[in-house]
C-alpha cells in the first residue's frame, strides 16, 4: 500500500475506486465498506484508495479540549487498511481552513481534480463539506457532472454488521476488553516504550515492564488486571498487565506494567506491543505486600488459563 501525505503530492491513480472517512479502529463495520472498495477497483482494473482525516476533525474543530480518545493511531490505522487490501491511503491535513470547504470545492478539487475518481463508495450517513452538507442524495444527483459513480452502502447492510467506533470505545471504557475484540474482529493494542519504573514488582517476585504511550489520545482500558499477549521484537509471550496507581506500594503512581511470563532478558527501551485478551479483575489496594502477592500468584493462573482457553479457541477456528 502506498501511503500518500497530503493532497499536493497525489499522483495521477489510474480507475480510482475511493471511499473517504476517519475509519477510527477499522472496525468490521468499516471493513463491509472497505472489501466493497477492493472489490470493485480489482473489478475495474484501478485501484483502491482511502482517503482520511488527520487530525482527527474534533481535536480540530474544539481547539483541542475533546476529550475523545481514539482506537487506533496513524501507523496502527495504516497498517490495518494494508491488511483489508487498499492500494493507497491518502491523508489529508485536516485544518479549520479544510472544515470551511463547501461539498462541491471538496468533491471537485480533491475527489476530481486530484484525485481522478471513478467511484465512490460511502456509507448510508457518510457526510461532508462545510456543516456536513454534501451526502449521497446530492452525489447521486450530481454525480454525472463530476464523472464518476456512487455507491451507498445500505443502512440494514451496516446496521446489521452492529458495530461502530463509539460502541467499541464504550467496551474498552469499560473493561470489557473480549466483546471489544468482537467487534473489531482482532485483539484490541497498545503499542509503546518499555521505560524504567521502580522494580517494584520484581521486589515481590513478579518483574514487570513500564509501557509509555507516546500517543496521549489513544484510548487505554479500564483500569484493572488483564491476560494479553505480548509482541516484542517480533516473538509472542503470554503475560498479565495492570492498568492503575498500584494502591497498595505506596508512591507508586499510575503505570501500565505487564509481567511477560518467562521471559528474563532486558527490554528497555524497546518497542513492545500488548494485545488484550480478557479482563481478570478490578485494581484493588492489599492490607499488605504478602496479600497482593497472593493476589498476583492467582492473577498468573487465571491469566494462563485464559490464554489457554484462547489458544485453544483460535485452533478450533483454524480446523474449521
Amino acid at each position: 500500500m502506498k501511503i500518500i501525505y497530503g493532497i499536493e503530492d497525489i499522483p495521477s491513480i489510474e480507475g480510482a475506486v475511493v471511499t473517504s472517512g476517519t475509519f477510527d479502529g477499522v472496525h468490521f463495520g468499516h471493513q463491509k465498506i472497505l472489501r466493497q472498495v477492493v472489490e470493485h477497483a480489482k473489478k475495474s482494473n484501478g485501484k483502491s484508495v482511502v482517503l482520511t482525516f488527520w487530525p482527527h476533525p474534533r481535536f480540530v474543530l474544539s481547539d483541542g479540549k475533546s476529550d475523545l480518545k481514539l482506537l487506533s493511531t496513524f501507523d496502527e490505522k495504516a497498517q490495518l487498511l494494508e491488511q483489508v487490501g487498499i492500494d493507497y491511503l491518502i491523508q489529508i491535513n485536516f485544518t479549520k481552513e479544510f472544515s470551511q470547504l463547501s461539498s462541491e470545492e471538496f468533491i471537485q478539487g480533491i475527489l476530481v481534480d486530484k484525485i481522478g475518481t471513478k467511484e465512490l463508495v460511502i456509507g448510508y450517513d457518510h457526510r461532508f463539506g462545510k456543516n456536513r452538507t454534501g451526502g449521497f442524495d446530492y452525489l447521486k444527483e450530481n454525480s454525472g457532472n463530476y464523472g464518476f459513480n456512487v455507491e451507498e452502502i445500505k443502512r440494514q447492510d451496516i446496521d446489521h454488521v452492529g458495530v461502530s467506533s463509539t460502541k467499541v470505545r464504550e467496551a474498552l471504557l469499560f473493561g470489557a476488553v473480549d466483546h471489544a475484540n468482537h467487534y473489531l474482529g482482532r485483539n484490541y493494542s497498545l503499542t509503546g516504550k518499555v521505560v524504567e519504573g521502580q522494580k517494584v514488582g520484581k521486589s515481590i517476585g513478579f518483574p514487570t515492564a513500564n509501557i509509555e504511550i507516546k500517543e496521549t489520545y489513544k484510548l487505554v482500558p479500564k483500569d484493572g488486571v488483564y491476560a494479553v499477549n505480548v509482541e516484542v521484537a517480533g516473538q509472542v509471550w503470554e503475560g498479565m498487565l495492570n492498568i492503575g496507581e498500584r494502591p497498595t506500594i505506596e508512591g507508586a503512581g499510575r503505570s501500565i506494567e505487564v509481567n511477560i511470563f518467562d521471559m528474563d532478558q532486558d527490554i528497555y527501551n524497546e518497542e513492545i506491543k500488548v494485545s488484550f485478551i480478557k479482563r481478570i479483575r478490578d485494581e484493588k489496594k492489599f492490607e499488605g505486600v504478602e496479600l497482593l502477592k497472593a493476589q498476583l500468584k492467582d492473577d498468573l493462573d487465571s491469566a494462563k488459563e485464559i490464554l489457554k482457553n484462547q489458544k485453544k479457541r483460535e485452533g478450533e477456528k483454524i480446523k474449521n
